[in-house]
């Protein structure tokens, strides 16, 4: 009897352990330029996304590469980890420091206004209870900058 309980405890157990599914990317809020020269930009911004997943899920070490219109902008790094509930939206708060050769390809569209596409891409590890496993994230999104 001992041994059916233990057979029927570890089934239960690793088919609640499946592969977490990718986060919906939501939009991007709150866009600014902190810093603005030739040598160094820093612009910060939060990415919404959804977590569609039944159960809490940790985020750690995230790595993204940010495009505007295909033209690379800069590199997003976390190394921290973000605690986000489970069937819930969450915002990751972004500062990027910026390639301003890939700005320079987009500033007329940014400046007058007209939508761009922003790719994000890059990986992610998610997990819970300590295992965490790498996660891929691709989001693209059109937006429209209002700067005057």
């Amino acid at each position: 009897m001992k041994g059916i309980l233990v057979i029927v405890l570890a089934v239960a157990v690793f088919a609640g352990c499946r592969k977490p599914q990718a986060f919906d990317y939501r939009e991007v809020k709150n866009f600014r330029i902190d810093k603005l020269d030739l040598n160094q930009t820093f612009v910060s911004m939060d990415l919404v996304f959804f977590n569609p997943n039944n159960y809490g899920i940790n985020l750690k070490k995230v790595n993204l590469d940010i495009y505007v219109d295909n033209n690379y902008i800069g590199k997003y790094l976390l190394d921290t980890t973000i605690k986000i509930s489970k069937k819930s939206e969450f915002v990751l708060p972004s500062t990027v420091q910026v390639d301003m050769n890939g700005i320079f390809k987009n500033a007329l569209n940014v400046l007058l206004g007209q939508e761009v596409v922003i790719s994000i891409k890059g990986m992610t590890k998610a997990g819970k209870a300590g295992l965490y496993i790498n996660v891929p994230i691709h989001y693209e999104s059109r937006q429209k900058f209002n700067f005057f």
